[in-house]
């Protein structure tokens, strides 16, 4: 089982809800199958590009524009999100480490989700639809936030942002442990709700071995 980790938390692990949660992920799935292969980006270690008019071009011209080949240009613009695709492509899981920031993600993974999550890197695309480049089964959210959320918050712009995109590249089997309430000046429970989070990251790593065990 491959499994690719994207953290886009710059905060030291006892500074970090989210860190948190990849830890107890991590360690479950490590007890449960010491053979999974995990491979780590750091978003902050590897930073993405934010895409430009010739990576724009390169991704989706050839969809708008029957026959455009992408330029040495354009190629080029394409090498971040083409490299990541490739480890995005052999993973079975995808697991995110997200703090949440002004109500969504941080700049730098929407960065990377632009540069990945595009035509002749993970899908391909046509009138007809769109068809998986990849073999990703599970994306598993490791969320944290200050505030409460409530499902459905129409202040969470976060979530609907995560799912729509990996949606269009044809995944839809998503698991969400979410440490919110953060704010420890403001939620008195904070340290509660962490420890809710926890064991939803340690179910979640259990749910991951049972569906995809023999990937």
């Amino acid at each position: 089982m491959n499994i690719l980790h994207i953290c886009a938390d710059p905060s030291p692990t006892e500074e970090s809800a989210s860190k948190q949660l990849a830890v107890t992920f991590f360690r479950t799935l490590a007890e449960k199958n010491p053979d999974v292969n995990i491979t780590n980006v750091d978003l902050y270690e590897n930073p993405p590009p934010y895409l430009d008019y010739q990576a724009i071009r390169g991704f989706w011209f050839p969809v708008f524009i029957e026959g455009h080949q992408p330029t040495d240009d354009e190629q080029l613009a394409g090498t971040y999100g083409m490299e990541q695709g490739e480890k995005f492509n052999e993973s079975d899981v995808v697991v995110l480490t997200i703090p949440m920031w002004n109500y969504s993600a941080p700049a730098i993974l929407k960065a990377w989700m632009d540069q990945v999550l595009s035509p002749s890197v993970t899908y391909e695309m046509d009138q007809r639809g769109t068809r998986p480049l990849h073999k990703v089964r599970k994306l598993i959210m490791l969320v944290a936030s200050g505030e409460t959320f409530a499902e459905g918050d129409p202040r969470d712009a976060l979530t609907p942002m995560v799912l729509n995109s990996f949606a269009d590249a044809g995944i839809h089997h998503v698991s969400i442990a979410w440490a919110d309430g953060q704010y420890a000046f403001k939620h008195n429970d904070a340290e509660k709700r962490l420890a809710v989070a926890l064991d939803a990251a340690e179910e979640a790593a259990e749910e991951v071995i049972d569906e995809l065990s023999g990937a």
